[in-house]
């Protein structure tokens, strides 16, 4: 039986955010059993500043996943944080932000799992919770498609498919093994389309979005002057992303989970979907 696990110590990092472009300090502290992940907004001290990380307090899903609570304290861009807390097996941690939103660093989540690794993962007493999945719940919009099915352990297969041969359609199969996020995800940057820059600076996003932290096309073509870490770098931060909408399960997952152009929403409808139908989970 795996047992949760918790950091060791506390640890810091500091950068801007893509879309807000605003400064942030994360310190990521400890938690007991239980307590899951807790997003903890340090600058705001006249309300209720903790925001639990699950799927309920999700929000707004345009270009990023962003929750807020019943204060009105929100947090922002949470997916690549969850994500390395999912693929590193960090079960309960506050996370405490300084600022609006999480710093984007270099755009994947390969800072947050060395943050992480430098606090020091720590097994607790309780045994882990996990979501197994009893039966298939699928959400669609148009051709796009999220789905999890009953499968052993936590596997995923991503698809996208952009026009540009930049991307073009791309495939992934991943399975959550001890250290295979670390190798083969977490180290995926996030990408954006030059042309849209004008109008997502317009609806003020963007703002702290750069090639230092974004994958750029343009056309057909890759902006970045130090290309790609690897041809299938898109699809794996999709991946990614997926890894950290599914960890505001509360939890784990047992069972497969298949996308076509998944995206922020598709994802957080799913999970809905699931919690919605009593007999697609249980708890074990």
């Amino acid at each position: 039986m795996s047992r949760q696990q918790t950091i060791a110590q506390s640890a810091s990092l500091s950068g801007a955010g893509v879309h807000s472009g605003k400064p942030a300090t994360l310190t990521i502290r400890p938690a007991p059993e239980g307590a899951g992940v807790r997003f903890v907004r340090a600058d705001v001290t006249d309300r209720n500043a903790v925001i639990p990380a699950l799927v309920t307090m999700v929000t707004t899903t345009e270009l990023g996943t962003n929750m807020s609570n019943d204060a009105g304290v929100s947090v922002a861009t949470v997916e690549h944080f969850l994500a390395a807390c999912s693929g590193l097996g960090v079960d309960n941690i506050i996370a405490e932000l300084d600022g609006p939103e999480l710093p984007i660093l270099d755009g994947s989540s390969r800072p947050f799992v060395e943050l992480l690794t430098q606090a020091g993962v720590k097994e607790q007493s309780a045994p882990r919770r996990v979501l197994k999945i009893l039966k298939l719940v699928e959400v669609r919009h148009g051709d796009k498609f999220a789905r999890l099915s009953p499968g052993e352990g936590f596997e995923m297969r991503v698809v996208i498919d952009f026009q540009t041969k930049a991307i073009g359609r791309q495939e992934i199969r991943f399975a959550m093994t001890p250290g295979a996020f670390a190798r083969d995800v977490a180290w995926a940057r996030t990408f954006g389309f030059a042309h849209q820059a004008e109008q997502l600076h317009a609806m003020g996003k963007g703002l702290g979005a750069s090639m230092d932290n974004t994958i750029v096309v343009e056309g057909d073509a890759v902006l970045n002057p130090g290309g790609l870490q690897s041809g299938d770098e898109f699809v794996r931060h999709k991946l990614l992303d997926v890894i950290g909408d599914l960890f505001l399960a509360g939890g784990q997952i047992e069972g497969l989970y298949e996308g076509e152009q998944p995206g922020h929403a598709l994802n957080n409808r799913l999970l809905r979907a699931v919690f919605d139908d009593a007999a697609s989970f249980a708890w074990t």
